[in-house]
């Protein structure tokens, strides 16, 4: 990979086409279930009603995503980033299409991206109705998210899981991904919350009957999954909330960008609330070279929760449970964390370890730096040393990746 740019967004997201599915599942097998593109001019399947028809994604005939059809408010020239394409031919080429996504790259200064999912994914899964139709979703997506990789080095794709298998399954499944060109696996962060619990971040959900037992993700159930991502080398991957539904109740007042300003920030944190589970639950100490990276979750809120960790672990004395090392310094070894905006975040990074820290572009959501990415990390690396704004700008990510640079 040449660096001409001297920026790696840890974090973007790829659209898939309308066909991702229904060219790569059997139609004959699963019919009108394939995820696949409706027309509706039903009110009811709008987050804001317009005139006329629009385009839904549909999954076993349930509407995914009432915003639009697909999550890039920052491609579509509206400064205030509230507007979502309602229809598919609205959306920007630079959001589905690889070759015209270079171009876009080129023009913000960006010279790769960690691809992370847009709708119809919830949540980094597909937890709809049954594990074989669930396997079906997730191979095709995979693998048309595998095609942006043959497309060009500089896409680093991030493969999906399935939940509602045995676990030999989804090892299988991240073996042939990693086999396609996927970095790493996006999870939820707690799996057994996600499917119990029937919730995630938009309020969509599967099958109201569904009561699919997955264990906890501390249980050594998972353990011979987390053996075969550290022995391929696929990082795990936890993103923005990690499908937990943690935001505050919505005061019906709120107009829209009222709404997303007063949710979006403290959903944010939701990973670093479950970073405790994480460190305290010896996973880490059991596969050392495994690393985990949190994604879109900004890091200021990281430092005091490392704090409160070795606070609790010196006072109960958890070395003598197990737990030798303090949690800050494994946190230190096989944690990552993003930033893309926040500059507290950026003047704590010696509390977090400068080299497990990676910029974000969060391409093409609403929070993204683009199109003046430059300006904005100019205004977030105000005062730190050139070294250190390479660590973080893009040799942290291309070490992580085991990318090469020309």
């Amino acid at each position: 990979m040449k660096i001409k740019h001297g920026l790696i967004s840890g974090d973007s997201h790829a659209q898939v086409h309308r066909d991702a599915f229904t060219s790569r599942m059997s139609a004959r097998k699963w019919g009108d279930r394939i995820p696949h593109l409706v027309e509706t001019s039903d009110r009811s399947h709008m987050a804001d009603a317009v005139e006329g028809s629009v385009h839904r994604w549909v999954i076993n005939g349930q509407i995914i995503e009432r915003r639009g059809v697909s999550n890039c408010p920052a491609a579509m020239g509206d400064e205030s980033r509230n507007r979502h394409p309602q229809r598919w031919e609205e959306v920007p080429a630079a959001a589905y299409d690889p070759v015209a996504r270079l171009r876009m790259l080129d023009a913000d200064g960006v010279d790769a991206e960690v691809l992370f999912p847009n709708p119809p994914v919830q949540s980094a899964s597909f937890l709809q109705w049954d594990a074989a139709f669930e396997l079906d979703c997730v191979m095709a997506h995979n693998d048309a998210m595998a095609e942006w990789r043959e497309e060009s080095d500089r896409y680093i794709p991030l493969a999906l899981i399935p939940y509602l298998s045995d676990v030999s399954v989804a090892i299988k499944e991240v073996e042939r991904s990693v086999r396609r060109g996927h970095a790493g696996v996006l999870m939820l962060a707690e799996p057994m919350r996600v499917v119990q619990g029937k919730e995630n971040l938009f309020g969509n959900v599967g099958n109201s009957a569904l009561t699919h037992d997955i264990p906890c993700i501390n249980d050594r159930y998972w353990d011979p999954f987390w053996a075969a991502c550290q022995d391929l080398n696929a990082h795990v991957h936890w993103h923005a909330t990690g499908g937990i539904g943690m935001l505050p109740p919505r005061w019906p007042k709120y107009n829209r960008s009222q709404e997303s300003v007063t949710t979006l920030p403290t959903g944010l944190s939701v990973l670093s609330q479950y970073l405790p589970t994480l460190l305290f639950s010896g996973r880490l100490e059991r596969f050392p070279r495994l690393k985990w990276v949190c994604a879109e979750t900004g890091m200021g809120w990281f430092p005091y929760v490392l704090d409160a960790c070795d606070h609790e672990w010196e006072r109960r004395h958890l070395w003598t449970e197990g737990l030798r090392r303090r949690p800050s310094e494994v946190f230190r070894e096989q944690v990552y964390v993003s930033f893309w905006f926040e500059r507290s975040g950026v003047r704590l990074r010696d509390a977090i370890g400068v080299d497990r820290i990676l910029w974000q572009s969060d391409f093409p959501h609403n929070t993204s730096t683009y199109p003046d990415s430059w300006k904005q990390v100019k205004r977030t690396m105000e005062g730190v040393c050139a070294t250190e704004q390479v660590r973080m700008l893009y040799a942290n990510a291309l070490q992580l990746y085991g990318l090469t640079s020309e």
